[in-house]
């Protein structure tokens, strides 16, 4: 049984250009590393994204949080990202959007990392690069051709 907040939720947009007119890119509160976990210890609880790579569990954690535990490696902080929400919400079989919107930082240099979760796709770029990656985000929506509709 659904609970009422997945009944009203919007169904998944697939089309990219529809995907692009609403993209609503919004920089969120914090700072964030990507680090290594240790093999034998549970991710932290509060972790933003644990991943298991074959080379061993990683995770994406608040900056403060990963120096509270002590898992940040000595000069790692100056790898902080900033974490960018593309607020439309995003069918997992879209096709393109993770593409266009790489190719976009890719025109401005702004490296990015994408994870893609149920409803939306995330993107990490480097904390000094973050308000021109919110900007060149901006403008790809503006620019959509189902924006200009």
């Amino acid at each position: 049984m659904q609970d009422e907040t997945e009944r009203r939720e919007p169904p998944p947009i697939e089309d990219r250009d529809e995907l692009l007119a609403r993209l609503d890119p919004a920089l969120q509160p914090g700072r964030f590393v990507f680090l290594r976990l240790p093999e034998a210890a549970p991710p932290p609880p509060d972790a933003l994204a644990v991943f298991r790579e074959p080379e061993g569990p990683s995770a994406i954690l608040e900056l403060e949080r990963a120096e509270e535990l002590g898992l940040l490696p000595a000069g790692s902080a100056d790898a902080c990202f900033r974490w960018i929400v593309l607020r439309v919400h995003s069918s997992l079989t879209a096709v393109g959007l993770t593409a266009a919107v790489a190719a976009r930082l890719a025109e401005e240099d702004i490296p990015a990392n994408v994870v893609a979760a149920l409803r939306h796709d995330h993107l990490f770029v480097p904390e000094p690069l973050a308000a021109r990656a919110l900007e060149a985000l901006r403008r790809l929506q503006h620019e959509s051709p189902a924006a200009k509709e």
